[in-house]
């Protein structure tokens, strides 16, 4: 059976090897095989900061969807409509999807965050129902908007069941790092801990677009020059899901030092193919790995990074134990089955 129609909206290319767009497409697809007849759209590419083209084309776009349509806008590009989401509320039934709020971006200025704010304020106000991808959003989205939380569904990522990998001990220990090259993800952080770590034998892999934010592409190189870690680490750029197992299986550790994360899905992918993990942020991050078989290591904080690294790299039992933790915290790990129930739960109750 078909169920009714309804729109998917996103910004940019739904291939872009990212994990909230991993998040469009499994969602995307978890409701096709459940039955829903889902449109998507394509609003353009240059969000959050589309220029005046991009932003008319998009508001074109979605005013030509069928009158009293449901479309889900995700929040990279609905967060900047502001007052086109008004005009557009008037004839659609508008669903947000927040991966984080914008204004928590790090490398804005002042009046950019300010003005994100302000725009992503004046277009939830006109959504009638949010979805978002951690409790920790769903509280910010209260703080920093006045949400309601009656209007807030929480949609946590799901997570693949790879089989378990039987990882030998290996003299060069692997670090494994995934998530696009921006300031948010502080892999400046992880340089300066690693910094003081030359004396042991490690290598770090990190894998993520190079091309969101050049000028942080750039200063990194010129860190690790700088630190003399240019031949301990390598950038491979994003990589399509299907080989990243190949990365998965040569890591012994799995270390992200983000700055914030709206979730982190990075670390559950991590944690479900049983690699130990070492993760700091603000926003949900201590909350997803507060399952076992990972090390928080609080927000922006270089020497809990560096001694958490030190304990990984010197200690194979250390790293055993907590690969066996990541393993049994694999199985509680929520699935996109799940998150998709949510999504039609949403859509089911803005129809009526």
């Amino acid at each position: 059976m078909v169920l009714p129609a309804f729109y998917f909206a996103y910004p940019g290319d739904l291939n872009t090897l990212t994990g909230g767009y991993g998040y469009d497409r499994q969602i995307l697809a978890g409701l096709r095989s459940d039955g829903w007849d889902v449109h998507p759209v394509s609003l353009g590419p240059g969000f959050p900061f589309p220029n005046v083209e991009t932003l008319q084309s998009a508001e074109g776009s979605l005013a030509s969807l069928p009158n009293k349509s449901v479309v889900i806008i995700d929040g990279l590009a609905f967060g900047v409509l502001g007052d086109v989401a008004q005009r557009l509320a008037e004839s659609l039934t508008i669903v947000a999807l927040v991966h984080h709020p914008l204004c928590k971006e790090n490398g804005l200025t002042e009046d950019g965050a300010q003005n994100l704010k302000a725009s992503e304020a004046a277009a939830l106000r006109q959504a009638q129902h949010i979805i978002v991808t951690s409790p920790a959003t769903a509280d910010q989205l209260q703080d920093l908007f006045d949400v309601p939380a009656e209007k807030i569904s929480v949609a946590l990522p799901g997570t693949e069941r790879p089989k378990a990998i039987d990882r030998a001990p290996s003299k060069t220990v692997r670090l494994l790092s995934i998530g696009t090259v921006t300031q948010r993800k502080g892999y400046d952080l992880l340089f300066s801990a690693l910094a003081g770590l030359k004396e042991h034998d490690w290598h770090l892999d990190i894998i993520g677009g190079l091309e969101a934010d050049p000028e942080c592409v750039l200063a990194l190189n010129a860190q690790a020059d700088d630190l003399e870690l240019a031949d301990r680490l390598t950038f491979h750029g994003a990589v399509p899901y299907d080989r990243l197992s190949d990365f998965y299986q040569a890591a012994d550790v799995f270390v992200l030092a983000s700055r914030y994360e709206g979730y982190g899905m990075a670390y559950t992918e991590a944690i479900a193919h049983g690699l130990p993990v070492i993760g700091s942020g603000a926003g949900a991050v201590e909350d997803t790995l507060s399952g076992g078989g990972a090390l928080f290591c609080g927000v922006e904080d270089v020497p809990a990074l560096k001694a958490a690294l030190e304990r990984l790299l010197i200690d194979p039992e250390a790293r055993q134990k907590l690969a066996q933790e990541a393993h049994l915290a694999a199985q509680s790990l929520p699935t996109w089955e799940d998150a998709v129930t949510v999504f039609e739960t949403v859509v089911e109750k803005v129809r009526s």
